[in-house]
Formats: structure tokens, C-alpha cells, sequence
């Protein structure tokens, strides 16, 4: 495993570890509803599905078409990260990983984190079948059930060949809101990060507990200053990242890998 992709990892993890999930709040009946309604789907569908479950950071449905379409071995790659990340073109796979922290990071940067349902995620990468040769996929993500607390508990994804055909296309990401059209494609535009746009180290730690949902308060409280302090800050980091709000900050700062 590389260095960049062990970062990545390491990285996915951590934004993850921002959902905190009581157990008890859980109602495992409601996958079960859907285990028994995706089956049915894979019966008809000729895509892959899979469910993956954010509180015990595993798969918990994972569709016997990866075996039948890809010939993977369907039950390893539900468990085993390494042994599903070497299916993955490796020049697509640190892009998959980029792509997934940065939507992600979109969807844990809001207010109401159920608001993240409208949004879809949409991959097209390489993956390997069972001969050893490449086929191009395109893999549709999104929200499927959340917490009593609005953490994204179930997240369902679908994947199948993509149309785009040639293999030797780029990978490519978008985030689409289902409601309003709205777009965010990956790789993002690139914006110039001059050294007069770093921010200080107190910017940065203000700008995490902003990210993990604190209001100024809270975060006043926290590091033992004024919350007049705190709001200044927040309006310098807008400033520096040239950004209309904060939410924009989070983003801009997990692009670059600022945190």
C-alpha cells in the first residue's frame, strides 16, 4: 500500500469518526425492510448493490452480482478493504478515495445532515474482472437511512457498466442535488492558495470545531475565549480563503488537505 493512499485512508477514517452513533438508536429491523426489498431488486436489476453501514464501518448487503458480473469473490470484498481496493484500476483508486472524502465532507458540513438525502454521488472508474482485464463501471451513491441524532447510518450504493465504454477514459466524479440540479464536480475547479491565504494555527483548530458542528459558543467555551473572538476568526478565514461562508471554508480546507 502506498503512502498516499494509506493518508487517504487514514483521512477517510477520520471523517467518519466525526459521526458519533448511540447504539441503542439503532433499529437493525429497517435494514432487514431493505435487505428483503434490494434482494427482490437484484432479481430484475443487472447492477450491483451494496449497503454499507457507517456505525460499524462495514458492508452489510452486499449483492451476489459482483460474483456472477465481475467474478469477484463477493464475500471477501464485502470485509476485506485491501483485497477490494486491488479490483480497482490503481490509477482510478486514488481518486475514488479523493472524490469520496470530498463529497462526504460536503455532506457532514451541513447544518441539518439529513439534508444530505437529496444528494447523489456519481463515480465512472476501472475495475478488474475475473480474466484480469479492466471494464469501466459507474457507481451511483447516496443516503438510504440516518440516526435519531441525523448522522448518515446506511449508505446504498449501485454499480454497473458504465456506458462510456473506453477504457482509457479519465475517472470522473460529480455530487448531484436531486431536487435542484445543483452540481459539484470532482476534481474541483483549482484555485490559487498563495502563502497570504495561510491560515494561522488557532484559524485551522477554529475552523475543525466548526466542521465538527460546534457553533461559537462551544467553541468559545472550549478554548477559553470570548465568543467575539471566536466570530472574528470565523470572518478571517472567510477572508482568506476567499469564500462566502464557512461551509465553503470546510470544503475549501478538506480540498486541500488544510486540516
Amino acid at each position: 500500500m502506498t503512502t498516499q493512499l494509506q493518508q487517504l485512508l487514514q483521512m477517510h477514517q477520520e471523517i467518519l469518526d466525526q459521526q458519533v452513533f448511540n447504539p441503542a438508536d439503532l433499529d437493525y429491523g429497517i435494514l432487514d425492510y431493505h435487505t428483503r426489498l434490494l434482494e427482490s431488486i437484484d432479481v430484475v436489476d443487472s447492477g450491483c448493490i451494496s449497503v454499507f453501514d457507517l456505525y460499524q464501518r462495514k458492508h452489510v448487503y452486499y449483492s451476489p452480482k459482483y460474483a456472477s458480473v465481475l467474478g469477484w469473490d463477493a464475500e471477501r470484498a464485502s470485509h476485506d478493504v485491501e483485497y477490494s481496493n486491488s479490483l480497482i484500476h490503481p490509477d482510478d483508486l486514488l481518486l475514488l478515495y479523493k472524490a469520496g472524502i470530498y463529497y462526504i465532507s460536503l455532506g457532514f458540513a451541513f447544518a441539518d445532515k439529513t439534508s444530505s438525502k437529496y444528494y447523489k454521488a456519481i463515480f465512472e472508474y476501472r475495475v478488474k474482472r475475473k480474466n484480469g482485464s479492466y471494464v469501466r463501471v459507474i457507481e451511483q451513491q447516496k443516503p438510504l437511512e440516518f440516526d435519531k441524532s441525523g448522522n448518515v447510518w446506511l449508505a446504498l450504493s449501485m454499480l454497473d457498466f458504465s456506458p462510456d465504454t473506453d477504457i482509457n477514459a479519465p475517472f470522473r466524479g460529480r455530487l448531484v442535488n436531486q431536487n435542484s440540479g445543483e452540481l459539484y464536480r470532482f476534481p474541483p475547479e483549482e484555485e490559487v492558495f498563495s502563502p497570504s491565504t495561510q491560515l494561522t494555527n488557532r484559524e485551522k483548530e477554529i475552523l475543525q470545531l466548526i466542521a465538527s458542528g460546534l457553533i461559537s459558543k462551544e467553541i468559545a467555551d472550549k478554548l477559553y475565549i470570548s465568543v467575539n473572538t471566536v466570530n472574528t476568526h470565523r470572518q478571517r478565514i472567510i477572508e482568506k480563503l476567499n469564500v462566502s461562508n464557512t461551509y465553503e471554508a470546510i470544503r475549501y480546507a478538506h480540498e486541500r488537505g488544510i486540516f
